[in-house]
């Protein structure tokens, strides 16, 4: 029979803690989700405020503190999705005790402290799970194979957008952060591009912008330059874009084939507006040959995610993302922050 993790969270602070949290309750193959640790109960990202599903995790789910957690000897994991700059700190705490850790990204913006949390999971030998889900994605594992088998041929770019329209609070909450939109969404682009372009680029160029949206003062247009020998990549996000998840785009240039992902995905339960699609798709032309299009029924996000990690935890799979790749891209995404 397959060993069940047993788990607790900690945190309801980060923007996917309630999905996380739900979609391990669902799991239940896979997890024995223990109860909720909340070290900042006066936090609450802005999409939380009044949300009935989170209160409804507070109300059934056991409640422990962090010291409690850190005390049970029989916890084989902890999903770590409280409030942004304090995720490092918690993760290392666990770390510290040799408990695999999923942890949503970037973490904070303190290169020092991520490293630390890098060697001390490196030598306890822990899963250190970031909670990137587009590598999880099916268009993403589609492009990921063409790669493997050079179907691409030589990639020598990767364009990558990942945009949305946001209210008045999100805007302000995002301008807490150094970097804005491209530390909060633009990571996930940063690791999509660093995956295909094959590593760390040589040079990373930050040209994020403030459009003055709602009157306020935050980065909430991201964009960088990745630079490689072969050429530029670049990542673009913003919250001020209609429409802006349906456009969520991933292009992956090669010489002997260009695939377009557009949109990346389309979330079970969205509500589109009128005349979008209900499908991901993506387009593939390659050279000499007909044009292929894919598509993709909606689906959970957060659930072949967690499933991974659960696979890590028990040992059942390697993690494909070691620790020298999670530190080389945490690196990236802070250069691409500016900081």
């Amino acid at each position: 029979m397959m060993k069940r993790i047993r788990i607790a969270q900690i945190g309801l602070g980060h923007p996917h803690a309630v999905d996380t949290l739900e979609a391990l309750l669902r799991l239940t193959d896979d997890f024995e989700v223990i109860g909720l640790a909340e070290p900042s109960p006066d936090y609450c990202h802005p999409e939380h405020v009044n949300s009935l599903r989170r209160q409804k995790l507070y109300e059934t789910l056991p409640r422990y503190t962090v010291d409690e957690l850190l005390a049970m000897d029989d916890l084989d994991a902890v999903a770590v999705e409280c409030e942004e700059e304090n995720g490092t700190k918690y993760a290392q705490m666990f770390a510290d005790k040799g408990i695999h850790i999923h942890f949503d990204k970037p973490g904070t913006h303190g290169v020092p402290a991520f490293e630390k949390l890098i060697e001390t999971c490196r030598k306890n030998k822990n899963v250190l799970h970031m909670a990137y889900m587009y590598r999880y994605n099916p268009m993403v594992q589609r492009a990921m194979e063409m790669l493997k088998n050079g179907e691409f041929g030589e990639v020598y770019s990767v364009e990558a957008h990942m945009s949305l329209l946001y209210g008045a609070n999100m805007v302000s909450w995002i301008g807490k952060h150094k970097g804005g939109m491209m530390y909060y969404l633009g990571c996930h682009d940063v690791d999509l591009v660093m995956q295909f372009m094959g590593g760390e680029p040589e040079t990373v160029i930050p040209l994020n912008a403030r459009t003055g949206q709602y009157g306020i003062d935050s980065e909430n247009h991201g964009f960088a330059v990745l630079n490689y020998p072969s050429g530029a990549s670049f990542v673009k996000t913003t919250c001020a874009e209609p429409l802006g998840y349906t456009r969520r785009q991933l292009v992956i240039n090669g010489s002997k084939a260009t695939m377009e992902i557009k949109p990346i995905e389309i979330m079970l339960g969205y509500k589109p507006e009128s005349g979008v699609t209900l499908k991901a798709q993506a387009v593939i032309h390659r050279v000499g040959d007909k044009t292929e299009t894919v598509e993709t029924e909606p689906f959970e996000r957060y659930e072949g995610m967690l499933r991974g990690f659960a696979a890590y935890a028990r040992g059942d799979k390697e993690n494909p993302y070691t620790y020298d790749y999670e530190l080389s891209l945490f690196k990236t995404v802070m250069k691409a922050c500016g900081c």
